[in-house]
């Protein structure tokens, strides 16, 4: 199986860690969060890893290299120019009819099998695994009616939201709406295919998920990768 992670970012939300550091090499406990991942990768049979690299790319490259049982498992495509999350794929030539794409900075335990197995019953064009996140409001919030007369009012409230984990199942075909050479997200790719009624679907999923490239989020996960080791690194 095929899997692209995306390692090309600044990281700017990590500033000033992420001026001498990328991102994914940001550690938890003793190592890299992107070692865990594809520790992850490789026990959920991934035999073709393919790290997409773009600032500070010669620091990931010479750390993977050194990791000689997992670095056969790994080869790179480098983008001279930031290009976006999904304008990196058409830098990689070999791209298999379904492949993996995913953040580089992510701490979960979600089964990459039951997603691909998920992914494929759908006959979907992609699959986003999702997760729920509370949004707190640190506001007292008004609705008013067209008249600005207040009909209802919420202090702090709490909403919840089905938000992207950075990782996704796609189908090759998707690349027909990725333009060459030009930066272009995984945002634009969404507002294209349903607009087009293209096949996309979510994937929810109610285990652990972190992003660590917000700073809360990343002293949390090294609190709790110590903690459970185990449940995260093969």
């Amino acid at each position: 199986m095929q899997a692209v992670i995306l390692a090309g970012g600044k990281g700017r939300r990590l500033l000033p860690y992420t001026t001498v550091l990328p991102k994914p090499l940001m550690p938890i406990g003793d190592i890299p969060i992107l070692e865990v991942i594809i520790r992850q990768l490789v026990k959920y049979g991934f035999d073709d890893i393919i790290i997409s690299t773009g600032y500070l790319h010669e620091l990931i490259v010479a750390y993977m290299s050194n990791r000689r049982d997992i670095s056969p498992f790994i080869r790179f495509s480098h983008e001279n120019r930031p290009l976006g999350t999904i304008g990196p794929l058409h830098l990689i030539k070999d791209l298999e009819k379904t492949f993996l794409v995913m953040n580089g900075d992510i701490l979960t335990d979600l089964n990459y099998s039951e997603m691909l197995s998920y992914h494929q019953s759908k006959k979907s064009l992609i699959t986003v695994s999702t997760f729920k996140r509370e949004v707190n409001i640190d506001f007292g919030v008004l609705q008013s009616d067209d008249q600005d007369r207040v009909v209802n009012f919420q202090e702090k409230p709490r909403l919840y939201y089905e938000v992207s984990m950075g990782i996704y199942f796609l189908n090759r075909t998707i690349l027909t709406y990725v333009p060459k050479e030009k930066a272009y997200g995984f945002d634009q790719l969404m507002y294209d295919l349903i607009s087009h009624g293209e096949s996309v679907f979510s994937y929810p999923f109610t285990g652990y998920w972190l992003d660590i490239g917000r700073p809360d989020d990343y002293q949390k996960a090294i609190e709790e990768f110590e903690d459970q080791k185990t449940r995260f690194c093969p």
